[in-house]
């Protein structure tokens, strides 16, 4: 055995006499007496033909197999799921999307202990991937490394960029009459032209550019367009760097500290990404032991200004960040005003501050902003609290211009319920919609609705409704869209108790959200409520049983 050996969790499975029905087992998928030497590298892969944003990475994987090897490792590839949201988006399916999120940290754990694997190259690309592939990574504690599949390119219809959002948005458009089939047609077959994680600024690529703010990416790496070469530059360099982590004993959480975590937040508002990563970090931060609440966001929300407007908050897409220097020209621009912890190590053995330093100067800046001459001057998440939401409420100021909004409820128990009244003309100007009963446990899931909310600014009621629920937004949603309402309704939080006619404030300057009831009718209708039959099987009802609140992560214990 060569001079590392010894330092290999392999160890446990390829050392002495007593373990040679194990070596047996290894000889049979290929390796041989050199490779029980060397490092294990786990390549977890999310690649499938099912989700646009996965069914490239064939090649992806296979550069960092070779980098792998450059380094002296012997690479293992084994898949996890992956579940499109695009495509879940608007039926009962949506809600298994976020329970995937846990069955994938789940099967990364049971596949790297069980298999005691040295190191683990985490290759994802879209919504839920990422971060269950980074809670796996801070749950193990062992040397990783992650790598994305690329955005998507944005498509062209009538000399115009679009990307999936535009089809959903079109739909309410098309039902409003305000253009043929023909045309919403003609648009579907332009919007999504590869491969690749969905142009904008939607979950997906918010957390993957989030995965290399925190470090645990290469640097430039996470906009890479999908159908770039340089990708496959990165992850054969992905490849090589694991090894090198594997052998100094660089594990997940000397990365994923809450340093790190709060450099992910401040890069998160200071682009206006989607809602779901406040769900996300707090998750990746329980799964690594680190203290992460609200009041993190709340409180940066406050100082770091909002610089880079892309879709669906503005006219700019992940390829133009790309173009204007990536992450790294971002996170320098926010060092101006000291919003980055410069010490947080990286995957790369550099820290944070070291790699800013050797960033260019952000090349495009329509782009990002200078910190002095911001979009907003706060970040474009906000956090929300009041006699609605005690616990807290998310919503995504990018491209909005209501700040305000005062209007009578119009309650729905079920996304469908919503979708329908919309579909049928039924929401009007001033209606603050309400669909509840769709939180972790309620839906169970917490479903994404970008149907509703696509369909609500397609049919030009986008400046002039608002809508609040216990359940989630696609990064994709813009409005005042105000989710993540917690207690939850099946808990029997405020949302529960909300009925037609009431009066909704939403304070955005004020941080408010508050239900303009008379608190003894309140608990007229505690009394009276009850919670609404169900019947759950198989993982739904699991997840229904254990999941945390959304103020904590939705994470299921």
């Amino acid at each position: 055995m060569g001079p590392h050996s010894r330092t290999y969790r392999s160890r446990e499975i390829l050392e002495g006499p007593h373990r040679a029905p194990h070596r047996a087992l290894l000889r049979a998928v290929g390796l041989s007496d050199k490779d029980f030497d060397k490092p294990i590298v786990g390549v977890a892969a999310s690649w499938c033909e099912l989700v646009p944003g996965h069914v490239h990475m064939v090649r992806i994987i296979e550069a960092v197999k070779e980098g792998v090897r450059e380094a002296g490792g012997v690479p293992l590839v084994f898949n996890v799921i992956a579940v499109c949201d695009g495509i879940a988006m608007g039926h009962s399916g949506m809600k298994y999307s976020l329970v995937s999120r846990e069955i994938i940290a789940d099967s990364i754990e049971i596949m790297a202990q069980a298999h005691k694997l040295d190191g683990l190259v985490l290759v994802g690309n879209c919504d839920k991937v990422v971060p269950g592939m980074l809670m796996a990574a801070a749950r193990l504690d062992i040397p990783c490394i992650y790598i994305n599949g690329g955005p998507m390119l944005p498509g062209s219809y009538r000399g115009k960029r679009v990307d999936i959002k535009d089809v959903f948005e079109a739909v309410g458009s098309y039902v409003k009459s305000k253009i043929t089939l023909e045309e919403l047609i003609s648009l579907e077959r332009s919007a999504c032209p590869g491969p690749g994680s969905c142009a904008g600024l939607y979950t997906a690529n918010t957390m993957n550019i989030l995965a290399e703010a925190m470090g645990m990416m290469l640097p430039y790496a996470s906009t890479i367009p999908a159908v770039d070469s340089r990708r496959i530059s990165a992850a054969r360099e992905t490849g090589r760097a694991i090894v090198r982590l594997v052998r100094e004993g660089v594990t997940a959480r000397r990365i994923i500290t809450r340093e790190a975590l709060l450099n992910a937040i401040a890069v998160d508002l200071a682009m206006g990404g989607s809602t779901n990563t406040v769900l996300h970090l707090l998750a990746i931060a329980h799964e690594a032991d680190v203290v992460l609440t609200l009041d993190d966001f709340d409180s940066l929300q406050e100082r770091v200004p909002y610089i880079a407007s892309i879709s669906p908050g503005g006219p700019y897409y992940v390829v133009d960040l790309d173009e204007a220097g990536g992450v790294p020209a971002l996170m320098r621009e926010l060092s101006k005003r000291g919003l980055v912890n410069e010490n947080a190590l990286t995957v790369t053995g550099k820290t944070v501050g070291e790699i800013i330093r050797e960033a260019p100067e952000p090349r495009r800046r329509d782009v990002i902003r200078p910190v002095d001459d911001p979009v907003m001057s706060k970040g474009a998440l906000v956090i929300l609290r009041g006699s609605l939401a005690p616990e807290g409420a998310v919503v995504k100021m990018a491209g909005v211009k209501i700040r305000k909004f005062r209007g009578e409820a119009r309650v729905f128990n079920s996304e469908e319920e919503a979708v329908d009244a919309v579909m049928k003309g039924h929401i009007e100007s001033g209606m603050v919609v309400v669909i509840r009963y769709e939180g972790p446990r309620g839906g169970p899931g917490m479903r994404e609705m970008l149907q509703i909310t696509a369909a609500i600014v397609g049919q030009g009621l986008g400046e002039s409704v608002a809508l609040v629920t216990d359940g989630r937004f696609s990064g994709a949603t813009r409005g005042l869209m105000v989710g993540h309402v917690c207690p939850e309704a099946i808990d029997c939080g405020p949302i529960a108790l909300v009925q037609n006619g009431d009066v909704i404030v939403v304070d955005v300057d004020s941080k408010r959200i508050d239900l303009d009831v008379d608190p003894r009718e309140l608990e007229e209708r505690r009394a009276r409520w009850r919670p609404p039959e169900r019947r759950l099987t198989g993982v739904l009802r699991k997840y229904a049983e254990r999941a945390l609140p959304s103020s904590r992560g939705a994470v299921m214990i």
